[in-house]
């Protein structure tokens, strides 16, 4: 008959390697999380500001696409000059763009007209649309921030056959086209192209 073998345990240096190996493993697991939630949040983030591109692109394509024939009255009782208004290049104190439109949403049945003059400004890097409660008359509302983080933006209109970065207006007249190109602070460049409704002869 042999001789027990006496049970062995582990070395105080085989433990310290045991815990040593796991806090490794751990620390790598945990970085590896922390990556994956600040991915999660990046990817987040950029959705929600392709969300945002994306709804301001459906609101101008809304509006240009109904743009009218129409001058309005101002404030002060006089009389636009154009149909369609757009500030020269480089000119940010005035609207970048105005004009009306049609196709106004009435919901409540309110006794008023179907057209609606609206206005586009960068104003402090942001892109606003603002609208006037009533056609003639009347100063524009409060503006509604469609886009942020404009670095630069320039409109150019097509008409007579060719494109150019300014419009000359007119009482009866609308670009058949209206291209923005924007620089945005995440985005880098981008171009969008909307096409009006044709003007009466």
């Amino acid at each position: 008959m042999g001789v027990p073998v006496k049970a062995r345990g582990f070395t105080l240096v085989e433990v310290l390697v045991a815990l040593a190996v796991f806090a490794l493993l751990a620390a790598a697991a945990v970085a590896i999380l922390a990556w994956a939630g600040d991915q999660q949040a990046a990817l987040r983030a950029r959705m929600e500001r392709l969300g945002e591109l994306q709804r301001a692109h459906a609101l101008l394509k809304a509006d240009l696409s109904q743009a009218a024939v129409r001058r309005t009255r101002l404030p002060d009782g006089g009389i636009a000059r154009n149909a369609f208004d757009a500030a020269p290049p480089g000119d940010l104190s005035r609207p970048l763009l105005g004009f009306v439109r049609r196709g106004r949403e009435n919901p409540d049945a309110e006794p008023r007209a179907s057209l609606q003059y609206v206005e586009y400004r960068v104003v402090d890097g942001r892109l606003e649309r603002s609208a006037r409660p009533a056609l003639d008359g009347t100063a524009a509302a409060a503006p509604q921030v469609l886009l942020t983080g404009v670095e630069d933006v320039r409109a150019g209109f097509y008409s007579h056959g060719q494109w150019s970065d300014g419009w000359i207006g007119g009482a009866q007249a609308l670009p058949r086209a209206v291209r923005l190109d924007l620089r945005l602070r995440d985005f880098g460049p981008v171009r969008q192209v909307f096409v009006l409704p044709e003007a009466p002869p």
